[in-house]
């Protein structure tokens, strides 16, 4: 409760004044002429004043409201590091204790991690402005800020915070600390597979001096997880390493330093980059052995890739054909044999017969070349047709020896529609085909069949009766696929709806160049908001857990649930930010959650310097909160105006802010009485001149 007094004109304060002049200077004029009624004149004159200045006795019922204060707490990855997490706690502890035991002072706790996206590292000023959102600035006592002191959101200005109150912060970590970390300089975005890209970084190690000149550490850099080259390269200076790419899409490469001496941590050790693997020219060797409708089916799905440099040939004339045309005369080119399958052959990626019988056009030796080709890593694709199942099949070379199809020597013929087998229903090139998921598939019919004794390989494709369509193995380094059927090509004629003809030869294509996405056994991981999800994909029918590396180098293990088949996934969380590696059999992935190089981990040594400016603007300080609690400075009420922090205290502004819940207002100087008053005044004055 409080009592005060109040004017409240019962006209405007001006009008009050202009009447007050005349009436002042009668008064001044009466006391010139010393008049023996101006004393009691003045005293009405002042009581008409005042009576117009209606002056009023209030009672406000008042409640004290308490200020805040606010303690943001830095729990970012930096403050996991060593110690700091048991020191940010028992710092934590003795603050708010000391904050309860003073009156009149609600403390509101902020713990502030990493930013979701990493980009802007440690933002305890935007937790400060979210948890003090609903607080007038008039109740805001100040704020106590706990961390490691990189803190990248500080304002420029104590304007900018929106409040009148001091900002302390206590520091968690030690002066002069020593840490080594790796930063990329210059990296490529993309690269061409097999054709040298360069990597440039620097090694920098800092503490309370400069890194010691002539010291070097030692860098591994790997690729997609398999180790791609080693270095001793020199602190403080920049550093270039010549990688190659092995694969097209997304290549995860990684670059580490090994650990310093009493170094404060290894996270920021590391650096990652993602190059993008681009396929320079893929050049494929496409020979037909005769025009049929299905050869121009291959020609525009070749040449429709803007990436693939297509080399043609159809066999128009073989050797056999003897018409006494004279040479000269002759429009066809000699097929370059010797060129193309002895000379050349390791100059393409992929060698596709279309239909092709031996016909004496290549030598036994030439087919042996390209078995050659094949076991060294090259990839072989076989379209097969009638003349597969006669005595001129390309079974009868050196070819028999990567066929994973044998003839039997006869065909099938009749409509029906092509089947994903089980083992087609896992394997990346035929799993989830358009069109597969019903019986019978929702395709058009084809009405031929190359019968075939499987030998070894995998049947991806089947007739309705159990008869191979499509075969697919290994031959030493390289592959092999065939297709036992020439009639593909219906499918790219839309004939009773067409099929999913493109997706399967590229998907094909691709197998064979041995593209990461279309292996069988394949591991991969991505990280999103918050969440690492692992799929495994596979030809067994079930996998073990996958066992995921955080980047603080704490191991979890995922275990993997079957979602389709053949594909496994599993998620867990990922609240760390930096690199996850994961690690299944021989199999290994790695999947960066937020920025690849988290700006949290660019300097992770404890410092006063960027907390300093705004404690100085606000009037408070900055301290070191040491290995004990009881180090942490004591907590002072301040009143506005005056010194906020001390050698070894802090203090708190205390604004002395109430809520009114009732008022009550008696006027002094009623209408009744004023004019009693003032005629009593004037009466008097009149007596006292009449005397």
């Amino acid at each position: 409760m409080a009592w005060n007094i109040v004017f409240e004109p019962l006209i405007p304060a001006w009008t009050i004044a202009l009447l007050a002049l005349p009436g002042l200077a009668a008064l001044a004029y009466a006391a010139f002429r010393r008049a023996r009624g101006a004393p009691l004149r003045a005293c009405a004159f002042a009581v008409l004043i005042t009576a117009l200045a209606n002056p009023t006795i209030r009672q406000e019922d008042r409640e004290a409201v308490p200020d805040v204060a606010a303690i943001v707490v830095d729990r970012s990855q930096s403050q996991e590091i060593g110690v700091r997490p048991e020191e940010t706690s028992a710092a934590l502890e003795k603050i708010a204790e000391r904050l309860a035991r003073e009156e009149g002072i609600e403390t509101r706790i902020v713990t502030a991690t990493n930013d979701p996206d990493g980009e802007a590292g440690t933002a305890l000023f935007s937790a400060l402005e979210e948890a003090l959102s609903d607080v007038p600035r008039e109740r805001i006592a100040g704020a106590i800020f706990i961390t490691d002191g990189q803190v990248q959101d500080v304002p420029g200005s104590a304007a900018a915070l929106g409040f009148d109150a001091p900002v302390h912060a206590v520091v968690i970590g030690r002066k002069g600390e020593k840490d080594r970390r790796l930063r990329i300089t210059e990296a490529p975005r993309f690269g061409i597979v097999d054709e040298p890209v360069k990597l440039s970084f620097r090694v920098d190690e800092t503490s309370a001096g400069e890194a010691p000149a002539g010291e070097s550490a030692r860098v591994t850099v790997r690729i997609d997880g398999a180790e791609a080259a080693t270095a001793d390269v020199a602190i403080g200076r920049e550093s270039t390493v010549a990688l190659r790419l092995s694969h097209g899409g997304p290549n995860v490469i990684e670059i580490d330093v090994e650990e310093g001496p009493n170094e404060l941590t290894t996270l920021n050790n590391r650096a990652v980059v993602i190059a993008n693997g681009v396929r320079d020219r893929l050049r494929v060797l496409l020979v037909s052995g005769e025009p049929h409708p299905g050869e121009r089916t291959w020609r525009n799905l070749l040449k429709s890739d803007p990436s693939v440099d297509l080399v043609h040939f159809t066999i128009l004339r073989p050797p056999e054909k003897h018409d006494g045309t004279p040479i000269g005369e002759l429009s066809l080119i000699t097929f370059p044999t010797h060129e193309l399958f002895d000379q050349k052959l390791d100059e393409f990626d992929l060698i596709i017969f279309d239909r092709y019988k031996r016909r004496g056009v290549l030598p036994l030796g030439y087919y042996l070349n390209i078995v050659e080709y094949v076991e060294r890593g090259g990839a072989f694709l076989a379209a097969e047709g009638p003349a597969f199942a006669s005595p001129y099949s390309i079974y009868r070379t050196p070819l028999a020896a990567i066929l994973p199809g044998q003839p039997t020597g006869e065909i099938s013929v009749g409509g029906y529609r092509a089947e994903v087998t089980e083992t087609g229903q896992r394997h990346p090139v035929t799993a989830e085909l358009p069109g597969a998921a019903k019986s019978p598939p929702e395709w058009g019919r084809w009405f031929r069949t190359i019968d075939v004794t499987a030998d070894h390989g995998e049947e991806l494709m089947e007739t309705p009766d159990g008869k191979p369509l499509m075969l697919l193995d290994r031959a030493g380094e390289g592959r092999v696929a065939q297709l036992l059927s020439d009639q593909v090509w219906l499918w790219s004629r839309g004939y009773e709806g067409g099929g999913p003809q493109a997706e399967l030869l590229r998907r094909l294509a691709h197998w064979l160049m041995k593209e990461p996405d279309l292996e069988e056994e394949n591991l991969s991981a991505a990280a999103q908001g918050g969440t690492l999800t692992v799929k495994r994909r596979t030809m067994a029918d079930e996998t073990p857990p996958a066992r995921v590396t955080l980047p603080s180098g704490k191991e979890r293990e995922v275990a993997l649930e079957e979602v389709a088949p053949g594909r496994f996934e599993g998620t867990t969380e990922a609240a760390e930010l930096g690199l996850y590696r994961i690690q299944q059999g021989e199999l290994s992935a790695v999947a960066a959650a937020g920025p690849l190089n988290p700006r949290e981990f660019s300097d992770v040594r404890a410092t006063a310097d960027l907390m300093q400016p705004i404690a100085d603007a606000t009037g408070g300080g900055v301290w070191w909160a040491g290995e004990n609690a009881d180090d942490t400075p004591a907590i002072r009420p301040v009143r506005e105006g005056q010194d906020a922090a001390g050698a070894n205290w802090m203090g708190l502004q205390r604004n002395e802010q109430y809520l009114v819940h009732a008022v009550h207002q008696v006027p002094l100087l009623t209408g009744p009485l004023a004019l009693i008053l003032i005629l009593g005044a004037l009466a008097l004055a009149w007596w006292r001149e009449g005397r």
